[in-house]
């Protein structure tokens, strides 16, 4: 699979053509709406087998099969052309596929109100082949330890028929809201805790799930302990039902972090305990923040290489935001929101105000400025077929057991593709 940026005065004939294939192919891949308008800086996924390079000053054949993880004997015989031979800088060489490793990825699914709609479906059709769980967000845990549950409708149908499984997300949430309060009853009331137990246990089983994940965010500082101790008696129970445990975690660098809840959730503890763990490595850039890419690749791995100090790099997700944010200029803190978007309206918004997107290196993300009609700025920061590229070389990089999205229901097609390029995805 090949990665092309778009120039100025290219044409998806012109592109097409450079790599010999087709334009309706590229169409596709990419689900262009408007084919004949593409953005400059607009980055499309290319559908061919292996990718080309165009040879830059100063490289050679060695140099380039050490970037692509091939030898330059190898380039030397599918180019035909001797390895020690000085390239002409413009040369177009063919680079072979690298072989798919193993992943495991999980989605969360968020309904809204009382029934799953026809076009989250949809989206959860279009993934469940590339997922190895679905995760239907969220159960709320109730102060007596009930469970309110989300609407499923046809969730389970969808996931099994490409055998996928479900994950249950059992969440401390309150009128949408993280709520610490209720956690920390939870941790210290045991009839409420062993209700709560029983609850996920006869429901996991009366529904089909296959593992739970506790998504307990916003914390008491203090309770990191009692969360700890609350875990392992989860595993202890949920394991001799046969039921896999996973928890999600905030980002963090250090143990000794603060803020946000992030003291309660204890990185060492939960390699221990947890079959795997969800790194919510996005929302740098936020809707009440500056803008700012959602999930920079300097800051993820920065979480991430904390996170392999105290846990096994084979019960880590990598989790990727399926998003980006509009933000109105010039931001000031409590004033209005970002408005999130997906890739896709991202890059039609591009379009209609005849924006150029711009690529931050330092972040890998992409992003554009654009006027609106009513004269104001604004700043929009969102993912593409290079940003999530950059997270796959990340997870293949470190070993991670794999990728957890948040969240279905936004398109990014070019993510798909580009999954399924990179990896062989896990069905347990």
């Amino acid at each position: 699979m090949q990665i092309h940026v778009v120039k100025r005065n290219e044409s998806l004939f012109n592109i097409a053509n450079t790599y010999g294939t087709t334009p309706q192919a590229i169409i596709d891949a990419n689900e262009l709406d408007a084919p004949n308008q593409l953005v400059v800086g607009q980055a499309l996924v290319i559908p061919i087998v292996g990718s080309f390079h165009f040879v830059q000053p100063g490289e050679s054949l060695y140099t380039i099969a050490r970037d692509n993880g091939t030898t330059a004997a190898r380039l030397s015989e599918i180019n035909r052309i001797p390895v020690n031979q000085p390239l002409q800088v413009g040369l177009r060489l063919y680079i072979p596929p690298r072989p798919k490793t193993n992943t495991r990825t999980v989605a969360y699914i968020e309904p809204q109100g009382n029934t799953v709609t026809p076009a989250l479906q949809n989206a959860a059709r279009k993934a469940v082949p590339n997922l190895t769980h679905l995760l239907p967000f969220s159960f709320r845990v109730n102060r007596d330890g009930t469970l309110i549950p989300p609407p499923l409708d046809d969730l389970k149908t969808i996931a099994s028929n490409q055998g996928t499984t479900l994950t249950m997300g059992v969440a401390n949430l309150v009128e949408g809201s993280f709520n610490g309060e209720l956690a920390h009853i939870v941790f210290t009331v045991q009839a409420v805790q062993d209700k709560l137990l029983d609850e996920i246990v006869n429901t996991a089983k009366r529904l089909g799930f296959t593992g739970v994940d506790f998504d307990f965010e916003f914390l008491l500082p203090g309770d990191r302990e009692l969360y700890n101790r609350f875990l392992r008696k989860a595993r202890s129970r949920l394991k001799n039902e046969g039921l896999e445990i996973s928890t999600t975690l905030v980002p963090k660098t250090s143990s000794s972090q603060k803020g946000g809840g992030s003291e309660a959730h204890d990185y060492a503890a939960h390699g221990q305990i947890a079959d795997y763990s969800l790194l919510m490595t996005y929302e740098w850039g936020y809707v009440g923040g500056p803008p700012l890419a959602v999930s920079p690749i300097n800051e993820v791995r920065r979480v991430v290489d904390y996170a392999l100090s105290v846990m096994p790099a084979n019960k880590i997700l990598l989790g990727q935001n399926l998003y980006g944010y509009d933000w109105t200029l010039p931001y000031r803190p409590g004033g209005t929101l970002a408005k999130a978007l997906s890739p896709q309206q991202a890059i039609t918004l591009a379009r209609e105000t005849n924006s150029v997107i711009q690529y931050d290196t330092k972040s890998q993300a992409p992003y554009f400025n654009y006027t609106d009609n009513q004269g104001r700025r604004h700043e929009v920061w969102f993912e593409d077929a290079r940003s999530i590229q950059a997270k796959f070389n990340l997870v293949k990089e470190k070993g991670l057991r794999g990728i957890g999205y948040w969240k279905l229901g936004l398109a990014f097609p070019q993510n798909w593709v580009l999954l399924g390029e990179n990896f062989n995805i896990v069905k347990e």
